[in-house]
C-alpha cells in the first residue's frame, strides 16, 4: 500500500512523473515491477531554447520531446518457469499494450543500441505502404563493434547477413534473428495476415482452394480487421480472446486498436484494409493508477497459466532459439518479412571475440536448430501458406548441424589415406580428375557469385569458410549429440550464457581475444589437427624410405590434409594465446592424443614379421 501511495503522490497533471534521486529511484526499482521513468510526451511540439555561452547549439527549431520510458521487472517465483528471453519479451508485449499500445514493437538485445534513428521510420514505411499490411516484421542486419581487425572467428557473419538474408528477402522474407527487428503487434498476437485466403503459398497454384464466403457482421472501424473473413472462425469470436490472451480487459480492448493503428493510409483506391486520413490524431487517454496496476498484473508469473502465450501467441517457448521459431510461426501463418539494409547502420552491438565464448555461442544456436528439427516446428510440417523455397530455407536451419558428421569424416579421410598409403580413390584416372575439377570450379564460381552479388570481401568469405569448419567439427557435433540425448533420453539441454566482456587488460581493446579458456568443445578440432600432422609425417617417412616412392599418392593426401589444416588455422592461433604463450593443458592434450593415435594405428596395422624396431624387439 505504501508503494501505491507513493506512486499516487508522484502523479502530476495526470501523468506519473519521472523518479528523481538515486536512492529513491533505486529502492523503487527493486520493489515495483513497473516504474515510469519519463512521462508521456505532450501532443503539441515542444521546442528547445536558444543557444548561450554554456550551450552553443540552438534548439529553437528542434522538437525536444522524448518518448515515454518505462522500467519493467517481471515477477519470478519458485515453481513458475519464467521462460528466459521469450517470457521476458511476452511480458513486455502485454505491459506495453496496456500502457502505450503502439502498433509496432522494436526488439533490441541488451548489448545493442540505436545507431541510426531514421531506421524506425524506414521500417514503419514498409509496413504502412500499399500492401504492407501483410508484413509481420522488418529485420535489420546485425553490425558489431569491438571485433578484432582480422575478424579471426567470423564474428561479423557477413556471409549470413549480406548473402543469405538478402536472398531470403526475395521469398517470404528473412528469418528473425533475435534482435534489431521491428514487429507488427498484431502479428505477434497470432493472427493471420489480411487476405490470407488469396495467398495460398506453394500449393495454391496446383491445388486451388474453394474460397468460402462468410458474412461479416457490422462492426466499428477499429475492430473490422479482426472480424474479416481472412481469420479463422475461432479468431473472429471476441469471446475467445480471454482464453488466448488472458483475463485482462485492458489488454483485450487494446488488440483491435493496435490493429487499426497499424493499417496503411487509405489514400489510394488500390489500398485494401486502410485507415482514413486523420484517424490517428485523436489524443491518448491519460495514464492513471488503475492502468499502471493493470500493467503490473499482466506481467505476474501466473498470468500466462491456461492461455496461449508462448504457444500460439507472442514469442514461442520450448526452444533455445526462440527467435527462429517465432519468425517461423509468422511465416507459417502467411505473414511476410522484409530485410532492411540502411546506408548508415541501423543498430550496433557487441560480439564475443574469445574462442571459447564464440564456440559456446555457436553451440547454443546449433542446439536450438536441432531442437527445431525434432519438434513440430520442422519445416517439413509447415502449412500450405509457406512457399516452397522458404520451406527449404527453414529446413536448412534445422538440418545444418547434422553436416558436422560429414565434416568429421572429410577431415579424417586425408590422414587415413596417408596412414594406409592408399589414396582416397583406388586410381587417379581421368574420370576422377575431371569430376574433382568440375566440383572445384563449381564451388569457386559459387564463391565468386556470392562475393560479387553481396559486395563482401574475399577475406570475409574465407573467414566464414574457416569458422564453418571449426564450428562444424566442435559445436555442431556437440549440438547433435545433445539433441539426440534430449529426444531419446529426455535429458534437458542447458547452455552457457555468452560472455561479451573484455579482458583484464584495459589498455588493450582486444585483450579477450588472447585469453584461452579450456572447454571440451576444443577436443575434436585438436584431434583432427594432430591426426593430420602425424599423417603427413608418416606419409613423408614412408615415401622417402620406400624402395619405389609413390609421390603422386603422397601429394594428393598432403594437399587435402593441408587444406583441412588451413581451415583450422584460426583455431590453432587461438590456442597459442598472446605472443605464443600456449597453456600447458594444450601441450598435455596434444601429447596424449599423439601417443594414443600412434599406438592405435600400430595396433590396427602392425609392421610385418621381418621388420624390426629398436634392435632385437619385434612385434608379435
Amino acid at each position: 500500500m505504501m508503494q501505491w501511495s507513493l506512486l499516487r503522490s508522484l502523479k502530476l497533471h495526470g501523468w506519473l512523473m519521472a523518479l528523481t534521486g538515486l536512492v529513491l529511484g533505486f529502492n523503487l526499482l527493486l520493489s515495483i515491477p513497473v516504474v515510469i521513468m519519463l512521462k508521456p510526451p505532450s501532443d503539441d511540439p515542444l521546442y528547445g531554447s536558444t543557444g548561450d555561452e554554456g550551450r552553443p547549439l540552438d534548439f529553437t527549431e528542434v522538437d525536444i520531446r522524448l518518448p515515454m520510458l518505462v522500467y519493467v521487472s517481471r515477477e519470478k517465483r519458485p515453481g513458475y518457469d519464467h521462460n528466459k528471453k521469450a517470457g521476458a519479451m511476452n511480458a513486455l508485449v502485454r505491459s506495453s499494450a496496456v500502457m502505450s499500445n503502439g502498433p509496432f514493437i522494436l526488439n533490441l538485445d541488451c548489448d545493442h543500441y540505436v545507431y541510426n534513428s531514421q531506421a524506425f521510420r524506414e521500417g514503419m514505411c514498409f509496413m504502412m505502404d500499399r500492401g504492407g499490411d501483410r508484413i509481420g516484421y522488418v529485420q535489420f542486419p546485425q553490425r558489431f563493434e569491438g571485433i578484432d581487425p582480422s575478424d579471426r572467428y567470423a564474428n561479423h557473419n557477413t556471409v549470413f547477413f549480406d548473402v543469405n538474408m538478402r536472398a531470403l528477402d526475395g521469398l517470404m522474407g528473412p528469418v528473425y534473428v533475435g534482435t534489431g527487428c521491428l514487429f507488427r503487434r498484431v502479428a505477434l498476437y497470432g493472427f493471420d495476415p489480411p487476405r490470407s485466403k488469396e495467398h495460398g503459398g506453394c500449393c495454391s497454384c496446383c491445388f486451388p482452394q474453394r474460397r468460402k464466403i462468410k458474412a461479416s457482421a457490422a462492426a466499428p472501424e477499429e475492430t473490422r480487421a479482426l472480424r474479416m473473413a481472412d481469420f479463422d472462425e475461432d479468431e473472429m469470436n471476441m469471446s475467445s480472446f480471454p482464453k488466448k490472451f488472458g483475463n485482462s480487459s485492458f489488454l483485450i480492448d487494446s488488440i483491435p486498436i493496435a490493429e487499426f493503428q497499424g493499417r496503411p493510409l487509405a489514400d489510394h483506391p488500390g489500398v485494401k484494409n486502410g485507415r482514413p486520413p486523420g484517424a490517428l490524431t485523436v489524443p491518448r487517454d491519460l495514464l492513471d493508477a488503475s492502468t499502471v496496476a493493470e500493467a503490473v498484473s499482466v506481467i505476474s508469473c501466473w498470468y500466462e497459466d491456461k492461455t496461449e502465450w508462448g504457444h500460439r501467441v507472442g514469442w514461442i517457448y520450448g526452444s533455445v532459439t526462440e527467435d527462429v521459431v517465432t519468425g517461423y510461426r509468422m511465416h507459417n501463418r502467411g505473414w511476410k518479412s522484409v530485410y532492411c539494409v540502411t546506408k548508415r547502420d541501423a543498430f550496433r552491438g557487441t560480439a564475443p571475440i574469445n574462442l571459447t565464448d564464440r564456440l559456446h555461442q555457436v553451440l547454443r544456436w546449433a542446439t536450438g536448430s536441432v531442437e527445431i528439427f525434432f519438434s513440430r516446428n520442422n519445416a517439413l510440417l509447415a502449412s500450405r501458406r509457406m512457399k516452397f523455397l522458404q520451406r527449404i530455407a527453414y529446413l536448412n536451419v534445422g538440418i545444418y548441424p547434422f553436416t558436422s558428421i560429414f565434416l568429421i569424416v572429410y577431415c579424417f579421410l586425408p590422414a587415413l589415406s596417408l596412414f594406409s598409403g592408399q589414396f582416397i580413390v583406388k586410381t587417379l584416372n581421368v574420370t576422377f580428375l575431371t569430376y574433382l575439377l568440375v566440383i572445384t570450379l563449381t564451388l569457386c564460381l559459387l564463391a565468386v557469385l556470392e562475393i560479387k552479388w553481396s559486395g563482401i570481401s574475399l577475406e570475409e568469405w574465407w573467414r566464414n569458410e574457416q569458422f564453418w569448419l571449426i564450428g562444424g567439427t566442435s559445436a555442431h557435433l556437440a549440438a547433435v549429440l545433445q539433441g539426440l540425448l534430449k529426444v531419446v533420453a529426455g535429458i534437458e539441454i542447458s547452455f552457457t550464457l555468452t560472455s561479451k566482456s573484455g579482458g583484464d587488460d584495459v589498455d588493450d581493446e582486444f585483450a579477450d581475444l588472447y585469453i584461452v579458456k579450456w572447454t571440451s568443445l576444443m577436443i575434436p578440432p585438436i584431434v583432427i589437427m594432430m591426426v593430420n600432422l602425424i599423417g603427413i609425417a608418416v606419409g613423408f617417412s614412408r615415401t622417402i624410405y620406400s624402395e619405389i616412392p609413390q609421390w603422386s599418392k603422397l601429394l594428393g593426401g598432403v594437399f587435402f590434409s593441408f587444406w583441412v589444416l588451413a581451415h583450422l588455422y584460426p583455431f590453432a592461433k587461438g590456442l597459442m594465446g598472446r605472443r605464443g604463450r600456449t597453456p600447458t593443458i594444450v601441450f598435455v592434450w596434444a601429447g596424449l592424443l599423439s601417443i594414443t593415435i600412434s599406438l592405435l594405428w600400430v595396433a590396427i596395422n602392425p609392421p610385418s614379421q621381418n621388420q624390426q624396431i629398436g634392435g632385437s624387439f619385434t612385434f608379435p
